[in-house]
């Protein structure tokens, strides 16, 4: 069935999911942040995103012959890799939470899901500009 909402719609909802649960993450890293022996966690997802997109890193369209041409986005069977099998990410002498660290990537992730909330708005906005003049033709 032919679905209302465009494929970018159900894009930009499944990254602000994973933008939430990077927030999530983040909150329990701030939560123990005195907690001894506390391995911070990370989620990343930009990687899987970028592939899942057919994009390569510099968000340019990777294309493996010239008769191809990439794939549709597939919000259903896309997500974060840790929602499957997570593996903290442990890096070599950081063995604690670093407060300013987690801040940043607080405020980081915070500004791109307000970013892709206005996204998510304007395109609400341009569906009922559309309803609303179909209405008065």
């Amino acid at each position: 069935m032919k679905s209302m909402f465009s494929g970018q719609i159900h894009l930009v909802n499944k990254v602000m999911d994973m933008q939430l649960q990077r927030q999530n993450v983040i909150a329990g890293n701030l939560a123990n942040v005195e907690t001894p022996n506390y391995k911070p966690r990370e989620i990343e997802f930009e990687n899987e995103l970028q592939a899942a997109l057919g994009l390569d890193m510099r968000g340019r369209m990777s294309i493996t012959s010239n008769g191809h041409m990439p794939a549709a986005f597939d919000a259903q069977n896309f997500g974060p890799e840790w929602d499957k099998q997570f593996k903290p990410r442990q890096i070599h002498g950081e063995d604690r939470v670093n407060l300013d660290k987690e801040m940043a990537k607080h405020a980081k992730t915070q500004l791109h899901y307000n970013a892709l909330t206005q996204i998510m708005v304007k395109t609400f906005e341009g569906l009922n500009t559309v309803i609303q003049d179909g209405k008065t033709a």
